[in-house]
């Protein structure tokens, strides 16, 4: 085998990594992120958790990416550390799914039908359907879907070109000596593991074996430790991944590499030892690339079998590797939350679309409650507890416009579908509105804290027109939140309105207010008091109107505040003018 030979066999590897990288993103865009939310919302089922973990392996081709994930919903709280054990164990089973695509390249057959079947026969076929797809449709589905056929059609071609790089080795000596070496189980066993753990991928390690079976000088013998050692070496990208994690997500790493060693050595031992007695004869013979994939379903299915009923004792074994300090306190739902925004998330686009979208849903929920607690301090009595509650509330919106939109800067350097775009410009727009609206809660509650710490309070009319404007402000922003929560473009059209009356009534209240100054019936004290309110109202109700218009303009793909709001509230709008009057009806000042 000379340097042009090795060259070969890197380029083969280089593509069949390459192949699998892009069909698999492909799968996971197709899938919009419903893979993920299947394993979010999983049940406590060990058996369910198992053929799921199997299917979504299966379907995105790789255990490392299943496996990776977990440890971030573990991470951040979505999934319970028990969950996750029959997710690994699953995902072993279906890495399995690889290597038995891999093995139609070792089909021998004269017959035309049969000849179709090996990926060199249709792997042509599918490349250019593919290229079709995604140069000349328009459909982002069906783009995905070339995508896919590409993917795999440069990992078959990746394989085959391996193949026949390593082919000539079957006449070298030296190359079977070294094959011999690796029949000793432990340094086959390594050799395997070392492997897998520098490419980080089981499917490709098995698949480079696949491919010096077609050499014939590869025996079930040498095959078989080689196997176990790369179902350990697999674990490596969990361990790097959960590095600066919580405590569960180092143990959801942890049970992963226990499932695979413990896996490996009760079926090392018992093969070994029943070998001793039964001598089996397949061990010297040729090894095939079907072997291989019959080889590794076996044993993941052996291991899942074996120790997915002492699951628990796997997580007892991880909290015992993994300990908890003393006194470490468990992470707060709070920091859960934040946790959500998990970057490993990120390498799956869609999904980290959906905890985004759940993230800024929250921030926005916070926000409204911060603004609803602080109108109860104004309009009702004022407390310190409901005060310290809006501060705390404001805070946690603060940090969710950082984190959130820190998180969304990054997923929109990623390959996101038109929708997802959308959301993502929407949110990048509005967490700004929603921490605003926070900030305007804290005023209003100073405001609050004022008038209690003077003894102060308004007259009967200001306290029965501040009312109306109190439930104006408090509509505005609910229905400000459910556009923003459902992007529903009809729902935000009534936004503007609502400002344009809030923005009636606030002018209606100064006025008010200044013919009371007048009459001596209000001090100038309590007069700039009320002003700062309305003045906060009026610019809770702007940033409604912000988001409003935002949902509106981003999905039409012209996002412009002021010309729209120019074009509704300045042309000859007859349906507008009328939902501005029954509103006008609605919040009428008594």
């Amino acid at each position: 085998m000379d340097l042009f030979s090795v060259l070969t066999l890197i380029g083969g590897l280089a593509l069949f990594l390459y192949g699998m990288q892009v069909m698999g993103d492909g799968l996971a865009k197709v899938s919009g992120g419903k893979l993920e939310r299947i394993l979010e919302n999983l049940t406590s089922s060990p058996i369910k958790a198992v053929l799921l973990g199997a299917g979504v392996t299966a379907v995105i081709q790789s255990s490392s990416a299943t496996t990776v994930m977990v440890v971030g919903f573990v991470n951040s709280g979505i999934m319970k550390l028990s969950q996750a054990v029959g997710v690994i164990m699953g995902a072993n089973i279906g890495t399995t799914v690889t290597s038995w695509i891999l093995s139609l390249a070792g089909i021998e057959s004269s017959n035309f039908f049969i000849q179709l079947l090996k990926p060199s026969s249709f792997s042509p076929i599918l490349a250019a359907i593919g290229i079709v797809f995604i140069m000349f449709q328009k459909n982002e589905k069906r783009k995905d879907i070339g995508l896919i056929m590409v993917g795999f059609a440069v990992l078959m071609f990746g394989m085959e070109t391996m193949s026949g790089a390593v082919e000539p080795l079957a006449d070298v000596p030296e190359f079977t000596s070294i094959l011999t070496m690796f029949s000793n189980p432990l340094l086959g066993l390594l050799a395997g593991a070392i492997l897998t753990a520098i490419i980080q991928s089981s499917s490709a390690s098995v698949g480079i074996l696949q491919a010096l079976c077609l050499t014939g000088t590869v025996s079930y013998g040498v095959a078989l430790p080689i196997i176990m050692g790369q179902n350990i070496g697999t674990c490596i990208t969990a361990i790097l991944s959960s590095i600066g994690t919580s405590k569960n997500a180092k143990r959801a790493a942890v049970v992963h590499l226990s499932f695979n060693v413990i896996g490996t050595t009760i079926f090392m031992v018992l093969f070994y030892t029943i070998n001793a007695f039964v001598h089996f004869s397949f061990v010297g013979d040729a090894a095939s690339p079907a072997g291989i994939a019959v080889l590794h379903s076996t044993f993941n299915i052996f291991a899942t079998i074996i120790l997915l009923p002492f699951g628990q004792y796997l997580v007892k074994l991880a909290c015992l590797i993994i300990r908890d300090k003393e006194g470490d306190a468990k992470a707060s739902r709070e920091e859960e939350e934040f946790q959500a925004l998990d970057p490993r998330f990120l390498e799956k686009p869609a999904f980290a679309m959906e905890q985004s979208r759940h993230a800024a849903v929250r921030m926005a929920r916070e926000s409204q409650n911060a603004l609803s607690t602080a109108l109860e301090l104004l309009m009702a009595r004022y407390d310190s507890v409901g005060a310290g509650e809006v501060e705390r509330l404001e805070a946690k919106v603060d940090r969710y416009e950082d984190e959130l939109g820190t998180y969304l800067v990054k997923l929109s350097h990623k390959d996101l579908n038109a929708k997802d775009n959308h959301s993502l410009s929407v949110m990048l727009h509005c967490i700004g509105d929603f921490e605003r609206i926070s900030d305007h809660a804290v005023n209003l509650m100073e405001s609050a804290q004022e008038l209690y710490d003077k003894g102060l309070s308004f007259s009967k009319d200001a306290r029965a027109e501040l009312k109306v404007f109190c439930k104006a402000v408090n509509d505005i922003v609910d229905s400000a939140y459910k556009v923003f929560e459902t992007e529903d473009q009809e729902q935000a059209k009534t936004i503007e309105p609502m400002e344009e009356v809030i923005d009636g009534i606030s002018t209606e209240m100064k006025n008010r207010h200044i013919k009371r100054l007048k009459k001596g019936e209000c001090t100038i004290e309590m007069g700039f008091i009320l002003s700062d309110i309305i003045t906060d109202m009026e610019r809770i109700a702007d940033h409604c109107s912000n988001i409003a218009v935002c949902v509106v303009q981003v999905l039409e793909d012209a996002y412009d505040n002021h010309s729209y709001l120019d074009y509704i509230k300045n042309t000859d709008n007859e349906e507008f003018d009328k939902v501005v009057y029954e509103l006008e009806q609605k919040y009428l000042l008594p």
